[in-house]
């Protein structure tokens, strides 16, 4: 009989992740194969290494065999030191070894409290038996006097400090392991700076006894002198790393040879036996004296500091020693910290000294180095020490010293958008943890990220910072993708707020008050490209001048708002359209949040004020287009808003309307926002040439339907029936879906009489409702015009405005010109009843595709004309080389080119019955009626021609088709057609090259 065998209940190495081969072996000398051992097991395999924790458990065992079964006993029952255990061993091959060597300081972890401060000063003067300096503690001084000297108290100091960093590192790295409480940047980084304070201390208190003599010789001198370390930097702040450099500076009193040599010894114990201690940061650096008196100090700062030395004591505090002395050392250069932004080329030098320290990272480290590299911590530390230093001078809220907490002081000060605040400390605390996590593998100092194709080294720190499998990714691959984008996020957040152009000027500030110097002003605004700085600075007093919360939001917006309208090609009429629209927008409550909080939205809305007259304009009358410049969850919002929804939208507030004028108001207050949103995405690059000119032709004609439904509606106020049927047909761009922002109109109105209606009497109402359409919309108003255009109807100026579907049917059968046989290649339906509309179409394919194809004599008239035209209607002094529209190769050229292919060749191929130059040409391509390049080079010369028609628009504000020379105007035509500014001239020649290739070919199709 055949016995089935189940899955084991004992998880095997390969699920416990154990990927060493020994690893069974190892697990069975432990006896941890039984069911007794489950629970263990899946511990041991959450920890960062569980082959380094399984072997450090190995060399534990043999280290001490007599004491394991005590500390097997309590990893199976005690969860909590379990995890600290477990998680210890496998994140640090370091503290491993520490274990190792000293096999009973296990027992370090049994407790479920982490020593205090005051504990952990405590074990460091205990391991080498110091005691306080007579009247030290009256005074709350931490002068202690060690009883141990030379090598026996670094070695005794070592093993005490590494206890302790035991101890922290495995509390920390519990809750990879087991359910326990998280440790966070701020009390870690804290704990760490008050275990640093023990540390130097302890090494204060042997450097005494090393200078003056031990406790207990009878040769010993008193101290008599006092001494006070000031912790400065990471320590400083409290937000230390495991493994870092100590900055420190000595205070003395007097600053004599013996405080120089007890400053000394400290500094060797201290770096031998804990970490580096550096003392680099004191007056003159490495060439001053170790000590100086308090006065010596605040004269060489009030003399001779630099920029970044003050930057350097905004982390300044009393670590130990003289803490009396230490404070007022505090007090005595803490006024000067938030006096030094007012230093000249204070913001110029912190950007350089920025730029310094990126520029020494070697290039192969630049994407490993989490504290150097772009999107690194020192992006974080750098942008919140200039703003603390700039704001800090007339705010004592961010009188703060650690990063996370300035952060927090700068949010809730208004001086950062809650957003960055709270985005920026989390990138922060983010990246600090994988510092921590790198610096506790083998307790070294180093901020360098594992190579992302290391694949294990990844997967380990992944583990160590507690990072999990998400969906379809690893922990490896959660990490690598969350990695990318703190540091996008930190670098993107360091540019907004550190890198301000005009910060400069407001770091002059008087104190006080926020008003910028004049000069200092002037000068940057005009660096930056202000031709007017005078109107320019006029503006920014304005605009900052705004009551209560506005004016300082606008204050602390304004640097970032002014480096993005610098970038466009017309500053001083962004500035200008930027003050404008803040005025529209009074009382509007989340304008300027918006601004604060999206950076996206900041730079959009200054690129668009910057370039295009035409959408400032329509922004002024509908500003909340402007929440559209953010981003959604599936990419910018202003290509997420639907045209249909925009159509009903439109048509049902213009019919709810009370009377025809609101009706039309309306309805123009719809266009105007679509237009924004259209001509805004279009600048910005968000839609195509053919995707702008569909959504401009779906606004038209739905203004145009919603006013004819209306119009018809107002005329039959009893509710009887119309007396006919109305379409309206498009004619041109408008008919072919391709639009431009300074296009006309072009339509036909056709009417139909009801069964038993007279035919004059419905001509007579049909021909009411045109004009009052015609009227009210052509009626002037501050939006771009809607001129309904007939001048393409039949008889032209001297033909009835309406027709009926039969009078239509009769003129173009019989009195059809070449023309206009032409123009209704690009008839279509655009409003209207639709029925109506499709009748008429279809009696017209008969004219536009006559059988047989155009005649030999309608080719020569529709040349006839294409010469006139290209000879009379190109206004005097234009460049034919430049003109959008009838210029050579330009739209004329084009869509005449298609449309006399159409009229040869639409009877035979129903594909070339369509409106649109651009996908009528795809249907010439596939039916081989010209080859492939010489449609390629036709599409091209219409999209670059209809681009730079529709660029000159939002340039200008009005319709323009001529192209200008070289100069700011090129330059901002180009900026608006997607080309930097700096290749205008390559812009105009690329659009020549196009078109002239273009018109090879329409003289070869057209005119051969």
């Amino acid at each position: 009989m055949t016995v089935s065998r189940g899955r084991s209940a004992v998880p095997s190495p390969g699920r416990l992740g154990l990927l060493q081969p020994e690893a069974r072996e190892r697990l069975m000398s432990l006896a941890w194969t039984g069911t007794d051992s489950i629970d263990v097991l899946w511990a041991l395999s959450r920890a960062p290494d569980a082959d380094l924790a399984l072997g450090a458990l190995i060399r534990l065992h043999d280290a001490d065999p007599d004491g394991w079964a005590e500390l097997d006993r309590l990893l199976r029952s005690d969860k909590p030191f379990r995890g600290r255990l477990l998680s210890v061993l496998g994140g640090s091959d370091a503290l491993g070894d520490h274990l190792i060597a000293q096999p009973d300081r296990w027992r370090l972890l049994l407790p479920d409290e982490i020593p205090d401060a005051v504990a952990v000063r405590d074990a460091l003067l205990a391991a080498v038996e110091a005691t306080p300096e007579p009247g030290s503690s009256e005074r709350g001084d931490l002068l202690y006097r060690s009883k141990l000297v030379g090598p026996d108290a670094v070695v005794a100091l070592q093993r005490a400090y590494r206890d302790q960093v035991l101890i922290l590192a495995a509390h920390d790295l519990a809750s990879t392991v087991e359910d326990e409480r998280v440790l966070y940047l701020p009390e870690v980084g804290g704990r760490l700076s008050d275990l640093a304070d023990a540390a130097l201390t302890a090494a204060l208190a042997v450097g005494i006894a090393t200078v003056l003599g031990p406790v207990g010789d009878d040769a010993a001198t008193p101290l008599e002198l006092d001494l006070a370390v000031i912790a400065m930097g990471k320590c400083g702040a409290r937000e230390l790393n495991y493994v870092s450099d100590v900055d420190v500076v000595f205070v003395a009193e007097p600053a004599d040879s013996a405080s120089a040599r007890i400053a000394g010894e400290m500094m060797r114990v201290g770096s031998i036996a804990f970490f580096d201690v550096d003392a680099a940061l004191r007056p003159e650096g490495k060439r001053g004296a170790l000590t100086r008196t308090l006065e010596s100090h605040v004269a060489y700062y009030r003399r001779w500091a630099k920029t970044w030395e003050f930057q350097a004591l905004l982390k300044a505090r009393a670590m130990t020693g003289s803490m009396k002395l230490g404070a007022a050392y505090i007090e005595a250069t803490s006024s000067m910290v938030w006096d030094a932004s007012e230093r000249d080329d204070f913001v110029v030098e912190v950007q350089a000294m920025r730029r310094r320290v990126e520029e020494l990272v070697p290039q192969e480290e630049k994407a490993r180095n989490i504290k150097l590299g772009r999107g690194g911590l020192r992006d974080v530390e750098f942008a919140v020490q200039l703003l603390q230093m700039v704001h800090g001078r007339v705010d004592a809220a961010l009188h703060v010293q650690s990063t996370v907490d300035a952060l927090a002081a700068l949010t809730d000060g208004g001086y950062i958008g809650r957003d960055d605040g709270a985005n920026l400390s989390a990138s922060y605390q983010f990246l600090r943890l994988l510092e921590h996590r790198l610096q506790l593998q083998r307790l070294q100092r180093t901020h360098l990220l594992p190579d992302m194709a290391n694949l294990p080294a990844v997967r380990w720190l992944a583990r160590a910072a507690h990072v999990r499998p998400e969906r379809d990714r690893d922990a490896a691959g959660v990490l690598i993708w969350e990695l990318r984008k703190q540091r996008t996020r930190v670098r993107q957040l360091h540019e907004k707020l550190f890198y301000r152009p005009l910060l400069e000027s407001a770091a002059r500030l008087d104190k006080g008050a926020l008003r910028l110097s004049d000069e200092s002003a002037k000068k940057q605004l005009g660096v930056l490209g202000w031709a007017f700085p005078d109107r320019a600075l006029a503006h920014i007093r304005v605009l900052g001048s705004e009551p209560g919360r506005s004016g300082q939001i606008q204050m602390l917006i304004l640097p970032s708002l002014l480096e993005h309208i610098s970038d466009t090609p017309d500053p001083d009429a962004g500035l200008l359209n930027y003050r404008r629209l803040c005025d529209e927008v009074v009382g509007v409550p989340w304008f300027l949040r918006l601004l604060r909080d999206d950076a996206v939205v900041a730079e959009r809305l200054m690129h668009v004020l910057g370039t295009s007259e035409y959408i400032a304009d329509l922004l002024m009358r509908s500003p909340d287009v402007i929440q559209l410049y953010s981003s959604g969850a599936t990419g910018p919002k202003l290509i997420e808003v639907d045209s249909v929804d925009v159509v009903k939208g439109l048509v049902a507030s213009t019919m709810r309307a009370a009377d025809l004028d609101r009706a039309i108001a309306v309805a123009r207050s719809h266009r105007r926002a679509e237009l924004a949103r259209i001509a805004s995405a279009d600048l910005l690059g968000l839609m195509t040439v053919q995707e702008v000119c569909r959504a401009l032709s779906t606004v038209w004609a739905a203004v145009l339907g919603a006013a004819l439904d209306k119009v018809i509606e107002w005329s039959l106020p009893d509710g009887r029936d119309a007396p006919a049927r109305m379409a309206v047909i498009g004619m041109g761009r408008l008919g072919g879906s391709e639009l431009g922002y300074g296009s006309d109109a072009d339509v036909l109105f056709v009417c139909d009489p009801r069964p038993g209606v007279d035919e004059s009497e419905a001509l007579k109402w049909a021909q009411t409702v045109a004009d009052q359409v015609r009227r009210l919309l052509g009626t002037p108003s501050a939006d771009p015009p809607l001129e309904v255009d007939v001048g393409l109807r039949p008889e032209g100026k001297n033909g009835p405005i309406v027709r009926t579907l039969a009078s239509y049917e009769a003129y173009y059968r019989q009195w059809a010109q070449a023309w206009e046989v032409q123009a209704l290649l690009r008839a279509n339906t655009v409003a209207g009843d639709p029925d109506l509309g499709l009748e008429f179409l279809h009696m017209i394919d008969v004219t536009r595709y006559p059988e047989g194809g155009v005649s030999p004599e309608a080719v020569r008239e529709i040349r006839r004309i294409k010469a006139r035209i290209d000879s009379e209607r190109l206004p005097r002094g234009a460049d034919p080389a430049t003109h959008t529209k009838l210029g050579r190769g330009g739209l004329a050229d084009v869509e005449w080119t298609v449309q006399l292919t159409q009229l040869r060749y639409a009877h035979e191929h129903q594909e070339l019955h369509n409106t649109s130059t651009l996908e009528t040409l795809d249907a010439i391509r596939e039916l081989e009626l010209l080859t492939e390049d010489q449609v390629e080079k036709l599409s091209d010369a219409w999209l670059t021609a209809t681009k730079a028609r529709n660029a000159l628009v939002l340039v200008r504000g009005k319709p323009v088709d001529q192209l200008p020379g070289p100069g700011r105007a090129l330059r901002s035509v180009a900026y608006a057609a997607g080309w930097p500014q700096a290749e205008a001239q390559e812009f105009l020649e690329h659009y020549m090259r196009v078109t002239r290739r273009a018109k090879a070919v329409v003289s070869e199709v057209f005119d051969g």
